[in-house]
């Protein structure tokens, strides 16, 4: 039970009489004689003990019409229809009539009347004491006084379509009626002087609940709506109670002798006698003396204050339209309160530091977000002046999403006001709205507070549950030495450069980063082997050269882990074996066994790998000193470099810097550097393999012999063998100029003319038989000159006579007429005009002649292919012969080649005939 004595009282209405526009702004009057009263649908509906209804308009424009013949008893408007239902008296005696209006319709200007019947319980003539309609038209309840209730079930506005039944039998008089519907569930509140109760209207046999044994007085009894979850109010004299359709509910201690109860939009209007008057009205009298006083109170039972309370004279009733309340004083007066704004009574709360019933009211009123979190904060402001900083934080968390937190932040950064601070931290990261900064700012508090069930508590939250930057929270613990929390969101947010980076730098943890490393995907574990791989292989060595050759083969993560149940089948994961060479960089036996299984497993690994393990076998080879090890350790270098993977610039480098001669030899002849396999001998005066390597590769490069040669010729030893067998293969190919060979070997000291007496005999011997054989081809070529230039010139002087008797085409006898030419050839005309490809030409001759031309053709073309005398003149060993050979071929003579064009008669001059001739002739010879 609440005391309303406790509750505070606030004016939060504006009282004013309602003015007559009409009639000079003075106060508005009423209809004389008002007995009923209700509002619904615009307008307040009055009726006056003359039979009249009147209807008040918003512009207080009165108007009238005539119900009933004597007076109008009760009213009761719908608010969901213009149906107004009244119930008056047509003559005299106790004949109460219920009338239906549609106010919507006209019937000769009035309100068109769709219904009327006598309001009498069975056959006994009783007053009305009460009225209420269902607002679906599908009930109406009708009270009297003898305690019977008749309900009318049914569209009440029609006769056909409704039934009528006493409901309710009593002795005491009903005071109240009222039907709550909520779903599909219609319950009837019957109230009378001494008892209340509840029927059930939606099931069949109407069942009744009896919520209490006391009532209340007429006109003391309304319907609360859902804010108060539709509940049946009752004004007792001492007591307001609330009822639910099954049972009673709340209670209020609002003593004084109660004349009317309604609510109105959320609030309780209760109209009290004045103590001050010793007067009570009996139970049908509808008012008392002018001089009574009595004092309308509205109650708002939700925030439990009263909103406003005054004394006024003799009150008809109090209603409610158009977004205020008016109250109908019996003297024709009628009064407005309005409403305050939220936004005024809040104010005036907060003067009065009511912040709770602030909060509260703000709250009924639907107040936005953005005003709510005002509230809280100018509460969270008076509460922090007070000094109570527990509570003020708790105002504050209610504003987080509305007010910046730096604002709050500020006001508990003093350490003894930490917790405070923490728990507005916590709530900012429940709602997701922290930032980096607020992380590490409650993280710090944890730690200052060294409170680590609420730092575990904090990191160990669900994933739905995480509301703060993972990273950000890392850092600070790490920084703070929280590292086994750091570690654990860490591995849990797979946060792995993280977890590593704290595993291996903080904590040393070298065996569980490995294992760690293991569990990752393929891509992580490569990037952070990169990464942290010369620490592990230093610490760990066997561990990660172990994990190193899985990385670079067939990576497969270990464990059951997510990572590697997401990893598609069939997938080969494999990394550049290349990339990891450097983490060996102090691990030689480490990285020989890593890069000798890469090799095993995969053939085709990256050169790299080969270069360098060539150089850590020929750092083994150099450092052995047993000669078996040594062999079998050589044998693998030279197999290594067989493989052709390789690269051979390093691979060369790194065997002349080992000095190691099979690999660098080998090398030599496979890059065909010839010279440099000489050169190498020659710098280890190995004097028999410098003529071995002439030997092998003098075809290939014609040049060593001579190198050979200068060579032997510089050293002061005794190497007449050697030289003596160099000369030869320069003589037999004819390499060098007899004249070179001794220049070069004039250096020698002990190198006497023994030494190449043979050579210069055998060259000089060469050289005479050669100018001998010159001299013959001269003096025959002269005398050749000499007969050809005879016949020409016998030619041209000479007269020729054809003594040919046969054809040289057929062979019969010639028989005129004939054709004969200067070569002594003759034919038949017929013979030769059959085979004869030219008139001009010999048929016999023509095929020797043309092999002639062709060759006189072709040197005239070579003259002119300067590339082609360039390169044999550059290639050839003795350039002299070259260029003789050209100057033989006429290429440096300006050739002409003189033919018959094709229309030429048979018989041509005499001069193109000699020179055919002189062709033929010289091709004969040849």
């Amino acid at each position: 039970m609440a005391a309303f004595l406790q509750w505070r009282k606030f004016v939060f209405f504006d009282k004013d009489s309602v003015k007559d526009p009409a009639d000079n702004g003075k106060n508005f009057v009423l209809p004389s004689g008002i007995s009923a009263c209700d509002s619904g649908r615009g307008h307040i509906v009055l009726g006056d003990m003359d039979g009249s209804i009147w209807t008040l308009t918003r512009s207080l424009q009165l108007t009238s019409f005539q119900a009933y013949k004597l007076r109008v008893t009760h009213l009761y408007q719908l608010k969901q229809h213009s149906i107004l239902v009244s119930v008056g008296q047509d003559e005299q005696g106790i004949n109460p009539l219920v009338k239906v209006w549609n106010l919507d319709k006209r019937d000769s200007g009035n309100p068109l009347c769709t219904r009327i019947f006598p309001a009498i319980p069975g056959n006994k003539p009783t007053e009305v004491s009460c009225l209420s309609v269902h607002e679906n038209l599908n009930f109406m309840a009708i009270g009297f006084t003898d305690g019977s209730v008749v309900l009318t079930k049914g569209d009440i506005t029609r006769d056909r379509h409704s039934k009528t039944l006493t409901l309710h039998e009593g002795t005491s008089p009903v005071t109240g009626l009222a039907f709550r519907q909520m779903a599909k569930v219609t319950n009837l509140f019957v109230a009378t002087l001494e008892k209340v109760h509840c029927y059930t209207l939606s099931i069949k046999e109407y069942p009744k609940v009896e919520l209490d044994t006391h009532g209340c007085a007429l006109r003391c009894s309304s319907l609360a709506d859902p804010s108060q979850d539709s509940q049946f109010i009752v004004a007792g004299d001492d007591c307001v109670y609330l009822y639910q359709p099954d049972e009673r509910g709340p209670c209020f201690a609002f003593d004084g002798h109660k004349l009317l109860a309604h609510w109105h939009r959320g609030y309780l209007f209760l109209l009290i006698r004045d103590t001050k008057s010793p007067n009570k009205p009996e139970f049908g009298s509808r008012g008392s003396s002018p001089s009574d006083k009595q004092i309308l109170t509205i109650y708002d039972l939700d925030n439990k204050f009263i909103a406003y309370s005054a004394a006024f004279d003799d009150v008809i009733d109090v209603v409610a339209e158009w977004g205020s309340f008016y109250i109908l004083t019996r003297d024709g007066n009628m009064f407005v309160l309005q409403e305050k704004d939220t936004q005024t009574k809040l104010e005036m709360l907060f003067k009065k530091n009511l912040f709770v019933m602030a909060i509260n009211l703000a709250k009924s009123q639907h107040l936005d977000n953005d005003g709510l979190s005002e509230i809280f904060r100018q509460y969270g402001d008076h509460l922090y002046l007070k000094g109570d900083h527990d509570g003020a934080i708790q105002q504050y968390i209610r504003t987080i999403g509305k007010l910046e937190p730096s604002y709050v932040i500020r006001k508990f950064l003093d350490a003894q006001r930490i917790h405070n601070l923490t728990a507005y931290l916590q709530a900012l990261h429940r709602q997701s709205l922290a930032n980096a900064d607020h992380t590490t700012l409650l993280l710090n508090c944890y730690t200052k507070l060294k409170d680590s069930s609420k730092l575990e508590e904090f990191i160990k939250s669900s994933e739905s549950e995480v509301h703060f930057d993972v990273e950000i929270a890392i850092k600070v613990l790490r920084q703070a030495g929280y590292h086994s929390h750091a570690v654990f969101l860490a591995e849990k947010h797979m946060h792995h450069e993280w977890y590593l980076k704290i595993q291996l730098e903080d904590l040393k943890n070298y065996q569980e980063g490995l294992r760690y490393i293991g569990r990752l995907p393929f891509e992580q574990a490569e990037s952070n082997m990169k990464r942290y791989g010369k620490t592990l292989m230093h610490h760990v060595p066997e561990g990660t050269t172990l994990l190193l050759k899985g990385l670079c083969t067939n990576y497969q993560p270990s464990g059951d882990t997510a990572e590697r149940d997401s990893t598609e089948t069939g997938r080969n994961d494999k990394a550049n074996s290349e990339e990891f060479i450097p983490i060996f960089a102090n691990n030689p036996r480490e990285l020989k066994a890593f890069l000798e299984h890469m090799i095993e497993v995969d053939p085709r690994s990256p050169q790299g790998v080969y270069d360098t393990l060539l150089e850590l076998r020929l750092q083994d080879w150099a450092h052995e000193q047993d000669p078996e090890r040594k062999n079998v350790l050589q044998g693998e270098a030279v197999s290594l470099l067989r493989s052709d993977n390789t690269v051979f610039d390093k691979a060369l480098v790194l065997c002349q810097m080992h000095n190691f001669k099979e690999g660098v030899l080998y090398l030599y002849e496979k890059g065909k550097l010839y010279q440099q396999i000489m050169h190498y001998h020659m710098q280890n005066e190995e004097y028999g393999k410098v003529v071995e390597a002439c030997k092998r590769y003098g075809d290939q490069e014609g040049c060593l012999w001579e190198q050979a040669l200068g060579y032997f010729a510089r050293k002061e030893e005794d190497c007449k063998a050697y030289i003596s067998e160099v000369l030869h293969h320069i003589d037999q190919n004819n390499l060098m100029p007899p004249l070179l060979v001794v220049q070069t070997l004039a250096h020698n000291s002990t190198a006497t003319l023994s030494v190449i007496k043979d050579y210069l005999i055998n060259k000089l011997q060469r050289e005479s038989q050669q100018i001998e054989d010159d001299e013959r081809k001269i003096r025959q070529y002269r005398e050749e000159t000499a007969h050809l230039r005879s016949e020409i010139q016998e030619l041209k002087t000479s007269a020729k006579i054809f003594q040919k008797t046969k054809c040289n085409m057929c062979n019969s006898p010639l028989e005129l007429p004939s054709v004969h030419f200067l070569c002594s050839h003759s034919f038949h005309q017929h013979c030769f005009e059959s085979y004869a490809e030219s008139e001009a030409e010999c048929p016999t001759c023509t095929p020797e002649n043309r092999k002639v031309m062709d060759m006189l053709r072709a040197q005239d073309q070579k003259r002119d292919l300067h590339d082609h005398f360039n390169r044999q003149l550059r290639g050839s060993n003795d350039g002299f012969s070259v260029v003789a050979d050209y100057f033989g071929r006429g290429v440096f003579n300006k050739l002409t080649l003189v033919t018959d064009p094709p229309g030429s008669k048979t018989v041509g001059s005499l001069e193109v005939n000699l020179q055919r001739d002189l062709l033929i002739h010289t091709k004969r010879n040849c």
